[in-house]
């Protein structure tokens, strides 16, 4: 029931007569992300708050794209292609890579973490690194206390070599371009908050230790109903980091790179009003979302938003699968967050005017969606 959309700019969308039109219609609309080139945002004079607002401000989508990143489209390539291959080692090689003790916040992971339902996920498995120290700390009490980010890497080398190297050097240049785009939206949320020194989006990034990239494989259905659920690959859910860099899909069957099978499969994002929109960036485009933790540091300025991906369907949609990188850009374990007196996110586990430490709230979420600590 989704096909055959047009593609709307956000400024279309927040037209109140388009909105009307797309509340009264059953098709999401397929909006495409406010997108910035590299020159522009490397330019630290340019006044990009126009975008930052409209991309990530109060009324925009949560999500903006870079254009025209020197070196993306190869080492996209390169990490991407691997993900089938990593997923098709045998299975005492993944079992070797996994990291219970983390909550298999490192190395492989499949069927551990709980879907919207609360079933286990197994429509898809995963490979989580720190792209910039494979040890970010020797201090055993902060491994005990913070194992999802103070435990260290685990490679594949003899099975799988050239995963490191493709890994860590997409994932550093996500982050070198997200520090950019970091230091735009400190301009932008300056304008009307008083940011002392160190307390900004980009010196909180920089300063990280906890910057973690997921290497994401969703396996390919035998059989792909035509009204499976919007949520069929990944569902509901607000990154709860600062910033998540993220890149397109690829598509495979049978190791050949294809196009998608279904022009609706894609991430969908919930609108501030709670309408449904399918948002589409170029492929060689890197998109940022914002985190939950951006938006209560930024006092709702910056804003994320909830989002879900839906698998292809059809029957032109057997035997395909889908690979994606993403970057969550995340402050150190010990950056102290100020939780404001009306808390809007994660109510249950969060009291007003809390004070915790990024690492005290993961461990909050992780409890939430994932196996207790072991």
């Amino acid at each position: 029931i989704f096909s055959m959309n047009p593609s709307y700019t956000l400024t279309q969308l927040n037209s109140p007569s388009l909105r009307h039109s797309i509340t009264m219609s059953s098709f999401p609309a397929k909006v495409q992300t406010v997108s910035i080139s590299y020159t522009q945002l490397k330019d630290k004079n340019a006044d990009l708050s126009a975008k930052i607002e409209q991309g990530f401000g109060p009324n925009g989508l949560g999500i903006l794209s870079i254009s025209e990143v020197p070196g993306y489209s190869l080492w996209r390539q390169n990490l991407l292609h691997l993900g089938p291959r990593l997923t098709n080692l045998p299975e005492d090689v993944k079992r070797e890579l996994e990291d219970p003790k983390s909550r298999y916040n490192f190395g492989w992971s499949h069927g551990k973490e709980k879907l919207e339902s609360g079933k286990l996920d197994l429509l898809k498995g995963s490979f989580y690194a720190n792209p910039i120290l494979d040890v970010p700390t020797t201090e055993q009490s902060l491994i005990e206390r913070y194992p999802s980010y103070c435990g260290s890497n685990i490679w594949p080398h003899k099975a799988l070599p050239e995963l490191e190297t493709a890994f860590k050097t997409l994932g550093k240049l996500i982050l070198d371009v997200g520090l950019l785009l970091a230091y735009h939206c400190d301009r932008y949320a300056s304008r009307e908050m008083v940011m002392l020194e160190g307390e900004g989006l980009e010196q909180t990034l920089v300063h990280s230790r906890c910057h973690k990239g997921r290497l994401l494989y969703y396996f390919p259905a035998q059989h792909s109903p035509a009204h499976a659920s919007m949520s069929s690959w990944c569902g509901w859910h607000t990154d709860h980091g600062s910033l998540t860099g993220l890149t397109c899909g690829m598509f495979t069957r049978d190791a050949v790179e294809i196009h998608s099978p279904d022009s609706d499969a894609g991430l969908y994002i919930k609108t501030r009003t709670g309408q449904i929109v399918k948002v589409e960036y170029g492929v060689d485009e890197i998109a940022y979302q914002i985190g939950e933790t951006t938006e209560i540091l930024s006092s709702g300025q910056l804003c994320a938003t909830p989002h879900c991906v839906q698998a292809p369907r059809g029957d032109a949609a057997s035997g395909v699968d889908r690979t994606t990188f993403a970057l969550f850009m995340q402050p150190d374990w010990d950056q102290k967050l100020h939780f404001p007196g009306e808390v809007h996110i994660h109510r249950e586990l969060i009291q007003s005017n809390e004070l915790l430490t990024f690492g005290e709230y993961t461990e909050k979420l992780l409890d939430k969606y994932y196996h207790l600590k072991m």
